[in-house]
């Protein structure tokens, strides 16, 4: 299982140098290489049941990596919204931040409660329990972010589509994320199942014992997920979809695609951090960012084709 997701990773990394998109999609790589390690690691413990460190580092880097991956999507949602600016609920760079910083909520909790898990043999049952509850919190809150997560790729799709600038790149890309983000919260669902029936209780029977002494279930709502989260990603490649540059942006013709300034906020960044959706702005009917596209004779027409109509690409040309 190991070398199978070892072998999800490294069509992302070609996908990555190919379409010049390494920024966007660099979690995808990095969570392919923690994933996969943490499974060779957990062949390896199969055979080395006494050391313990083996153990630990496993089912830390397993639990791990879906969140990792989850970050992946974040990126894309952001640069979506850049390339879409008109239509975005929010500044494309708090999506980095809000869901990033969760993210590491979510890691933090992961590691903590899988270190405790994995090593409360010896030090009482009281010790396992507690690690259970993180692991389990840390489950719960993935979730909800997923559901967050997905909740604004809708509004995005559906504002596209309002707007009759739903295209096939942004179709595409909005079906990606929902597929993807599908994917991670199933594996959320099932573990958190697991979670719940096995590391909260000091009685294992029932469904607990069905997981102790059963491993495929890991291969399917574990691994599996993940293995396919890969792949499609790497099937739909928001680098066929999206421009590399951050500041080309679509114009409202939903055809002729711009360079302009960037996402610009007239607020410092100590009141983008307290508000980061800038609800006091929406408030008072006056968002905080600059309707640069509502000029967009300012701007300079991207000359190398489209992304919307399919004549643009990313592709280095030799």
């Amino acid at each position: 299982m190991g070398i199978l997701v070892l072998t999800s990773w490294w069509p992302c990394a070609n996908n990555d140098s190919r379409y010049r998109f390494w920024k966007v999609t660099f979690f995808a790589s990095w969570a392919g290489v923690i994933f996969a390690t943490g499974w060779i690691l957990r062949c390896i413990s199969s055979f080395n049941r006494s050391n313990l460190s083996l153990y630990v580092a496993q089912t830390i880097l397993v639990f791990a990596g879906p969140p990792v991956y989850a970050a992946t999507e974040y990126n894309v949602l952001g640069r979506l919204m850049r390339y879409v600016p008109m239509h975005a609920p929010l500044h494309p760079d708090r999506i980095y931040y809000v869901f990033i910083y969760i993210g590491v909520a979510v890691e933090s909790l992961t590691a903590a409660g899988a270190s405790l898990y994995a090593s409360a043999s010896g030090q009482g049952l009281d010790v396992y329990v507690r690690g259970g509850h993180l692991i389990s919190a840390a489950l719960v809150l993935q979730g909800a972010v997923e559901l967050l997560f997905m909740s604004m790729v809708a509004q995005m799709h559906y504002r596209c589509a309002k707007h009759n600038m739903l295209t096939r790149n942004i179709r595409n890309l909005c079906i990606t994320l929902y597929g993807t983000s599908t994917l991670v919260l199933l594996r959320c669902i099932f573990r958190a199942v697991e979670a719940f029936s096995t590391y909260t209780v000091t009685t294992c029977n029932g469904t607990c014992h069905f997981f102790l002494y059963h491993e495929w279930y890991l291969y399917v709502f574990e691994a599996a997920p993940m293995v396919a989260f890969s792949y499609w990603l790497n099937l739909m490649h928001p680098g066929r979809f999206l421009p590399t540059s951050n500041t080309r942006y679509r114009d409202v013709d939903a055809e002729t695609e711009r360079l302009g300034p960037g996402w610009i906020d007239r607020r410092s960044k100590w009141e983008t951090f307290v508000d980061p959706f800038d609800m006091a702005g929406l408030m008072k009917g006056t968002p905080s960012h600059e309707k640069f596209w509502s000029k967009a004779e300012d701007w300079p027409v991207a000359v190398d084709g489209s992304f919307a109509l399919g004549t643009a690409t990313n592709v280095r040309k030799h």
